[in-house]
């Protein structure tokens, strides 16, 4: 009964955004000034959290959390005939980037003990409590500061920050969760707008997340310049004052090292076969057979979390544009944590 009432709960929670967002805000009621005024003290706190960018996320939510969505992703799993408390450390990279972990917690049976990130302290707290009251109150979930008295945990952290809780918590049932980014590689017979949709897949949330492309495959005879075309929708990007602190960073190093770029004032192109780039640097290397593009996955596959590319190319890859729209089922590392939560 419980579950029926949360996924109730969630579908109104969803309405309830959609509703939010769809308005002007001359339109507000009591209800919608409080939520907004709760996305100007996210961005305020966390100035990588723009009120664009939180809207995204709330709209990305919104078109996942229909009925149809979540009882065909729940249908797949069982629910636990006994509570565990299950704890999170939750990340702070891109808004809303915990709360999967949150909602597959307690549509699993268990209750979540939630440390949120310092980066992301606003939404989800006002999502749960939400989400509580449309669900008849059958949402269990603690906030913690500290993580005590836990049956198992999920947490996600840097590489470095991964080391420390793989043996904080070895004695624990865990998923610990590292560093990755995602790649694309181009055919070289993109339209303009496939490659408009891949812009996308490396500015949203000023490329910060790990489904945000980093580094691309592009063939020997690729013209540089039709990727910086490509990506004039995002220039304005380079007036957000922490991005251009990253910017302004980045290009001096390569000039001082007298390091090869190609530049656009907004975001530079480096020919670099590292798969991880600085914050307004996309690394690029020319390729001549698709082999060398499947070795270099093949060899980095734990560091990478999504290749955008077309089907053709057989790389279990995902359509440009979608590297910011992963469905309920799509699991960070390729872990199934509803699978992991059912032997809690």
């Amino acid at each position: 009964m419980n579950t029926e009432n949360q996924v109730l709960g969630l579908i109104k929670l969803s309405a309830y955004i959609e509703e939010f967002l769809a308005k002007d805000q001359a339109e507000y009621n009591d209800g919608d000034i409080e939520f907004e005024l709760l996305l100007k003290r996210s961005e305020i706190e966390n100035p990588w959290f723009t009120i664009d960018n939180q809207k995204f996320a709330l709209k990305e939510w919104t078109g996942l959390l229909t009925e149809e969505n979540i009882n065909n992703w729940i249908r797949k799993y069982s629910v636990s005939k006994l509570s565990k408390k299950v704890g999170l450390i939750l990340a702070g990279n891109i808004p809303l980037v915990g709360f999967h972990d949150v909602i597959s917690v307690v549509l699993s049976g268990h209750i979540p003990m939630i440390k949120l990130s310092s980066k992301d302290k606003q939404m989800i707290p006002f999502l749960l409590k939400k989400w509580n009251e449309f669900s008849d109150n059958t949402v269990q979930f603690e906030l913690v500061e500290k993580l005590e008295n836990f049956d198992a945990v999920i947490a996600t952290g840097s590489n470095n920050t991964a080391r420390y809780l793989e043996y904080y918590f070895k004695d624990h049932l865990n998923i610990i969760r590292k560093n990755r980014t995602s790649v694309a590689v181009l055919k070289g017979d993109e339209t303009p707008e496939e490659l408009a949709l891949l812009a996308e897949d490396i500015f949203r949330y000023f490329g910060l997340g790990c489904r945000n492309v980093t580094r691309v495959f592009i063939p020997k005879d690729f013209v540089i310049d039709r990727l910086f075309e490509s990506f004039l929708a995002f220039k304005e990007i380079i007036n957000h004052h922490k991005y251009a602190n990253n910017y302004d960073y980045n290009r001096a190093v390569y000039l001082l090292n007298q390091d090869q770029f190609w530049d656009n004032n907004f975001v530079m192109l480096k020919e670099d076969d590292k798969l991880f780039s600085p914050l307004s640097v996309i690394n690029f290397s020319r390729y001549s057979s698709m082999e060398e593009v499947k070795s270099f996955i093949t060899e980095n596959e734990e560091n990478i979390q999504c290749i955008v590319a077309k089907d053709e190319l057989g790389l279990d890859s995902i359509a440009f544009g979608e590297a910011q729209h992963p469905a309920l089922d799509t699991y960070a590392d390729n872990v199934d944590t509803m699978k992991f939560l059912e032997v809690v």
